[in-house]
């Protein structure tokens, strides 16, 4: 339980918070985009890589929900730098628009934040007929790095200066189908189970940045590739498929669940942190370093899935 856990090597615990994480850190001139950041842990990172001057982009599905959110960090942070701009990770073409809108705009690309997410769903289809857990947590944000990066490499390469990808997975990813990733049964109704599917989401983010660290590292790019959990975290909206355990949560979370300051800290410290520079194809928790599953760690598993995914978002 992380009521007591300490402080890791890098200084930091489950206790810190994503501004004790980039307490004295400079991200001007930094661009970053930031999934799902219109709600939960996605607000706070926001929030804090603006604070270190980082110019954030929200990628969110609801644009009004954004715009709210951007308008109360402005009037915190005096001179931030943030656009609001629409996606939905379950649509490939809601994607595609994205990026294209994104690289119209001309903005650099430093970072790259996989934030946005959905838990435990019920058995529902995406707009392109994929399992919904597996569509948006995994499939759309697959695209949408492999739409950007040739905008990440450009800027790694004009400003000298790493660029990183961050997926945000959970130690939910060990929680899964006997196989790890059902290939053949992803849109098997019959044998779904809304936990396995969620842990087989989670699992493919922490395969998916390792199987690109390694492809980055072979062609000798300077961006980073690491997956991360953020922790069990109290007052956040991916449990609104499941009202009682929700409500439980709620009531009793705040003895030991984190705070949603601490549950951003991680991603910060992996975004922002010097500590983690050329570190890649790593799992965080706590802004340390940890181990993920047995799964997660086998790479023949990351390759298959880097195919499959690729067979998907480009359907013949």
């Amino acid at each position: 339980m992380w009521l007591f856990s300490g402080k890791g090597a890098s200084g930091f615990s489950a206790y810190s918070t994503a501004e004790d994480v980039t307490q004295g850190i400079d991200g001007t001139g930094l661009t970053a985009i930031v999934t799902g950041a219109s709600s939960g842990i996605g607000v706070e990172t926001a929030r804090v890589l603006a604070l270190r001057g980082v110019h954030v982009v929200m990628a969110v599905r609801n644009v009004g929900v954004g715009r709210n959110v951007k308008e109360t960090i402005l009037k915190e942070i005096n001179g931030a730098k943030i656009d609001v701009m629409e996606l939905d990770l379950s649509s490939m073409a809601s994607v595609r628009k994205f990026a294209s809108e994104f690289q119209s705009s001309n903005l650099p690309l430093n970072i790259l934040i996989n934030n946005a997410g959905v838990m435990a769903t019920p058995f529902m289809l995406s707009h392109d007929n994929i399992e919904l857990q597996f569509a948006t947590n995994h499939l759309g944000h697959f695209l949408l790095t492999n739409l950007l990066l040739e905008t990440m490499k450009c800027t790694a390469r004009e400003s000298k200066r790493e660029g990183r990808i961050v997926n945000l997975s959970s130690e939910g990813h060990r929680i899964v189908y006997p196989e790890g990733i059902r290939f053949d049964q992803i849109n098997d109704e019959s044998g779904y189970f809304s936990w396995f599917a969620y842990g087989q989401s989670k699992l493919a983010n922490i395969l998916h940045a390792n199987e690109l660290a390694k492809r980055l590292k072979e062609d000798g790019v300077e961006i980073t590739a690491n997956s991360l959990h953020p922790g069990s975290i109290i007052m956040t909206n991916l449990m609104r498929h499941h009202g009682l355990i929700n409500t439980v949560g709620q009531m009793i979370g705040k003895y030991f669940l984190k705070s949603i300051p601490q549950g951003a800290a991680t991603t910060c410290y992996v975004a922002l942190h010097p500590q983690v520079k050329g570190v890649s194809g790593e799992y965080f928790m706590d802004s340390n370093i940890s181990q993920p599953s047995i799964k997660a760690k086998d790479e023949d598993l990351a390759k298959r899935l880097w195919d499959f995914s690729l067979t998907l978002i480009n359907p013949k």
